[in-house]
């Protein structure tokens, strides 16, 4: 259904609080037009649409694996001594060996409408799938690219499509493995796939490049690919420190940590995104945040994967724009991925509200929590879930490749419409309907969700395509 371009919301989140009667206008690009708290509603349906409950911005998604939609819940099973992150992709790459470009489509696309309904309307894919199941190219080298963009069109989900330089399976293993053969990707393929996404001109669909990691390409090829993106304003991912043992192979080969070594040998700057960083020492934050890059954290899927915990007070103190990604799709809504990233912290800690910043930080007195810098910080804000809502929506319009995201002139028009009417939160005072929305667990917070002035479906049930593809991939037994 099109948007009407005039829209007037009871409450909405606006320059990081809520406003009251907010009148919200949608140009001809589908952006903000207009953002005018405190304006009385319009006199009737036919000057605006009145939307029926508090209107949040919606979040980038900045770190997604779609095919990996297809694995989930298919892992959580151990039948060896031990299970970790590296017989996990053992056993994730058996999806990744055997999905077809009609498949992923299908996967995607419930992905994608699922994403939609947790409260995310663009998606930054982290894309290394580039090849047929024998690890030829197929005749249309993009093809897996237009499974995705095909997917995200369907939905009406807005994508970032990352097409990653992958080259070889470690350090001291210069060669990809067998099943890994399907993400061979060298720098010029890379800069293919990036400048075909941009060329089909889809509404909604843009492009820059990702580094798998620092142990999956050679520091040549990094290099080269960093000089040949000068001048380009796409954002440049990269898988980094996200495994001690990726840490300790590193400091091996290269006699640095992994984002020490890119902190040191590279051009830093605020299009590069550093995916997980958690295991980063005070001096590597330290590093980041003068160089004005981001980070994107998972808690989902760190904690399904047992990656271990960032050092969230630090990063957050150091002020360097930090990102939501659901990575592995485990979870697949941003109030979850927010719950998980702060009861993280306060099991590590043995403290609650730690990513809160009550009072002001502008002053000479220290902060208790590990790894505040006084002065870093100047805005006191009390609320967990605000504090934290901020600084994703902020950062993660910078890892997606946007100026602005947010109800704010000129950012896309996207928005979520919060049902206030849930039990979770029914009855709380409108200044804690964030806080219920990311502690209190609503089951379907959002009743309506608007991408770029359009609402889209937010059904949020299995489709025909992804059953037939899940069983496609998984046969069932017979009787």
């Amino acid at each position: 259904m099109s948007a009407e371009g005039l829209f007037w919301a009871p409450r909405a989140w606006v320059d990081g609080a809520w406003a009251n009667a907010v009148l919200l206008r949608v140009d001809a690009r589908g952006h903000w037009a207009q953002v005018s708290p405190d304006t009385p509603p319009p006199l009737s349906f036919a000057d605006a649409q009145l939307l029926p409950g508090p209107v949040l911005p919606s979040l980038v998604n900045a770190h997604s694996h779609a095919f990996q939609r297809a694995f989930v819940g298919l892992a959580e099973r151990r039948d060896s001594a031990q299970d970790d992150f590296w017989s996990w992709r053992d056993r994730m790459y058996r999806v990744a060996l055997r999905i077809t470009p009609a498949q992923l489509q299908a996967v995607a696309t419930q992905l994608y409408a699922e994403l939609l309904a947790g409260g995310y309307t663009q998606v930054c894919e982290f894309h290394y799938l580039h090849h047929a199941e024998d690890g030829k190219a197929y005749a249309d080298e993009a093809a897996m690219s237009r499974a995705l963009a095909a997917a995200a069109q369907t939905c009406g989900m807005g994508l970032t499509l990352l097409p990653v330089l992958y080259q070889r399976a470690g350090f001291k293993q210069p060669e990809l493995r067998a099943d890994q053969r399907r993400f061979a990707a060298d720098v010029a393929r890379v800069l293919r796939l990036r400048d075909a996404v941009r060329s089909w001109n889809l509404p909604n669909v843009s492009a820059g490049v990702a580094i798998h990691s620092l142990r999956a390409a050679s520091a040549e090829s990094v290099r080269d690919l960093v000089l040949q993106l000068r001048g380009d304003p796409g954002p440049l991912h990269i898988h980094i420190a996200e495994q001690t043992g990726e840490v300790s192979d590193c400091l091996a080969a290269t006699g640095a940590r992994p984002i020490e070594w890119l902190a040191r040998e590279l051009p830093l700057d605020a299009r590069w995104q550093l995916v997980h960083a958690t295991h980063a020492t005070p001096e590597e934050i330290r590093a980041v945040a003068a160089s004005g890059a981001g980070v994107v954290l998972c808690p989902g899927t760190e904690a399904n994967l047992g990656d271990g915990l960032a050092d969230l007070p630090r990063w957050l103190a150091a002020g360097v724009p930090l990102s939501l990604g659901s990575d592995s799709h485990v979870t697949r809504s941003w109030p979850e991925e927010l719950r998980w990233l702060e009861y993280g912290q306060r099991l590590l800690l043995r403290q609650r509200n730690v990513a809160a910043a009550p009072g002001s930080r502008s002053d000479s007195r220290p902060d208790s929590r590990p790894g505040s810098e006084p002065g870093s910080e100047p805005a006191s804000e009390p609320s967990t879930a605000a504090r934290l809502f901020e600084r994703m929506r902020a950062g993660g319009a910078t890892a997606a490749g946007f100026a602005q995201w947010g109800l704010v002139v000129g950012a896309r028009a996207d928005l979520l419409v919060l049902d206030a009417a849930q039990s979770a939160l029914c009855g709380l005072p409108p200044t804690h309907l964030l806080d219920g929305l990311v502690f209190g667990a609503p089951e379907r917070p959002f009743s309506m969700v608007m991408v770029a002035g359009r609402w889209v479906d937010v059904a949020n049930k299995p489709t025909p395509g992804f059953r037939a593809a899940m069983q496609a991939l998984w046969p069932q037994p017979t009787a």
